[in-house]
C-alpha cells in the first residue's frame, strides 16, 4: 500500500514538474524577455499633428489597458522621429530591429518612408504595421508576410470619395496632387474610379510636398472649369490648398473640392467656416457612437485633441497584436501574424474588420461631409455621416500582384 502511495506521489510530482516546465517554456517564447513596440513617426514636421505624439500616446494607452505585461514579460515602447526622410526611417528601423531588439514597428506616416521601413522589416523578418501610409502598393506588388496596413489605402479613399461624388453629379475632375509616392497613388486610384463611374479627368498639377506657395496650382485647377477639384495628398498641402481656394473664390464660382485624404485635425486647423461642405472618406470618427466617444474622450484628456483615424488605428492594432502574442504563446513574428488573422476585428475603431493574407486590414469606412458652423453643436462636432461603405466595396479584392493574397 505504501508503494502505491509513493507511486501516486511520484506521478503527481512529475506532473507538477512537467506543468512548471511548460509554463517556463511558454514564458521563454518571448524574445529577450521583453515585448518592445517601436512607434516610428513624425514628431515635429507636418504629419506630427495627425500622428506624432498622439500615436505614441495611443500605443501607450493600449499597453496600459492590456496590463503592461504579456506572458509574464514586460511591454515597452520606444519612440523615433524619421523626419519624413526614407533613409532616416530605414536606418532607425535597422537599428531598432538589429540592436534594440524591437519586435514590431507601428505608425510611420508618408508612403515613401513607410515603403522604406517595409523593406527593412521584410529583410529582418520582423513585424511592421503601418497606419498612416496609404499607398495601395504596400499590400500589392510590395506585399510581405511581415507587414500590415491597418487604417486605409488609396483605393479605399478613392472609392469612398470619388465614386460618391461622381454619383452626386461631380463628373469632371482636376487633380492637385502631392508630388510623391502617396499622392501619385491617390490620384491614380481616384482617376480610375472617376472614369469607371462615368466621369472624366480634365488634368492635374503636382506641387511638391510641403510647398510654401500653392497659388499657381490652385489657379490652374480653377481655370480648368472642372466641377470637382480633387486634392490628392495630405497635410500640409491639403490644408493650404483649401485655404487658397477659398481666398480665390473657387467655391463661390461653383466648383467644389473633394479631399481624397483629410483628417479631423486638418478640419480643426481650417475651421468650419473654411472647410464646410467638404466631402471626404474616413476610417474613424470620434463621435460616431458610444464606443468611439468613450475611447476618444480618454485620448482627449491626454492630448487636448480628438484622435485622427491614424491614432485610433495605432491603439486598435497594438491591442490585437498583444492579444495575438498571448494566444500564440510566443512573439515569433509569423505565428503572431497568423493568430492576428484568425479572428474578426471588431472594436471601437474597426467595424467588420478582417486582416487578410496580403496584410491589409479590411473594414468599413464612412463618407462624411464637414458641417457648417451653424450645424456644429459642440467642440469637435465636425462631420455629418452621409454613408457607410463596406470594407469589401472600399478596399476591393486582393491585388493580383501580391502572391500572398492568392492563398
Amino acid at each position: 500500500m505504501r508503494t502505491k502511495k509513493r507511486t501516486v506521489t511520484q506521478l503527481s510530482l512529475a506532473g507538477a514538474f512537467a506543468l512548471a516546465l511548460f509554463a517556463t517554456s511558454a514564458q521563454a517564447q518571448i524574445s529577450d524577455d521583453v515585448v518592445k513596440i517601436g512607434v516610428l513617426t513624425d514628431m515635429n514636421g507636418p504629419a506630427s499633428t495627425p500622428s506624432g505624439q498622439g500615436s505614441v500616446i495611443a500605443a501607450q494607452m493600449a499597453v496600459d489597458d492590456f496590463g503592461g505585461t504579456v506572458l509574464g514579460k514586460p511591454i515597452s515602447i520606444i519612440i523615433g522621429d524619421h523626419q519624413l526622410k526614407p533613409d532616416v526611417g530605414a536606418s532607425l528601423a535597422r537599428r531598432w530591429y538589429d540592436v534594440d531588439q524591437v519586435d514590431i514597428i507601428v505608425d510611420v506616416p508618408v508612403s515613401a518612408v513607410g515603403l522604406a521601413v517595409q523593406n527593412v522589416a521584410n529583410d529582418r523578418k520582423r513585424l511592421f504595421i503601418t497606419h498612416s501610409t496609404g499607398a495601395a502598393d504596400f499590400h500589392g506588388k510590395f506585399c510581405s508576410p511581415y507587414t500590415m496596413q491597418w487604417v486605409f489605402d488609396t483605393r479605399a479613399l478613392a472609392v469612398g470619395t470619388a465614386q460618391e461624388v461622381v454619383k452626386r453629379g461631380g463628373d469632371s475632375w482636376f487633380f492637385i496632387t502631392d508630388d510623391f509616392a502617396f499622392g501619385h497613388a491617390l490620384e491614380r486610384d481616384a482617376a480610375a474610379v472617376v472614369t469607371r463611374t462615368g466621369g472624366k479627368v480634365i488634368g492635374s498639377v503636382r506641387p511638391p510636398f510641403g510647398a510654401s506657395d500653392l497659388s499657381s496650382f490652385v489657379l490652374q485647377a480653377q481655370a480648368s472649369k472642372a466641377k470637382i477639384i480633387g486634392i490628392a495628398g495630405g497635410p500640409p498641402n491639403n490644408i493650404n490648398e483649401i485655404k487658397t481656394a477659398g481666398e480665390f473664390g473657387v467655391f463661390k464660382g461653383g466648383q467644389q473640392m473633394a479631399a481624397l485624404l483629410a483628417l479631423i485635425t486638418d478640419i480643426d486647423s481650417l475651421g468650419l467656416q473654411t472647410a464646410q461642405g467638404l466631402l471626404l472618406t474616413t476610417a474613424f470618427y470620434w463621435d460616431m457612437d458610444d464606443k468611439t466617444r468613450a475611447w476618444s474622450k480618454r485620448f482627449f484628456e491626454k492630448t487636448k485633441r480628438m484622435p485622427t483615424m491614424w491614432q485610433a488605428g495605432v491603439y486598435s492594432s497594438t491591442m490585437v497584436y498583444l492579444n495575438a502574442i498571448k494566444e500564440a504563446g510566443t512573439d515569433e513574428p509569423l505565428k503572431v501574424a497568423a493568430k492576428m488573422r484568425e479572428k474578426p476585428i471588431e472594436d471601437f475603431f474597426a467595424r467588420n474588420g478582417k486582416l487578410r493574407e496580403d496584410g491589409l486590414m479590411v473594414h468599413d469606412l464612412m463618407l462624411v461631409q464637414v458641417k457648417s458652423p451653424e450645424e456644429s453643436k459642440y467642440p469637435w462636432d465636425y462631420y455629418k455621416i452621409l454613408a457607410k461603405i463596406s470594407g469589401e466595396e472600399a478596399f476591393g479584392p486582393p491585388d493580383p500582384a501580391c502572391a500572398l493574397g492568392k492563398k
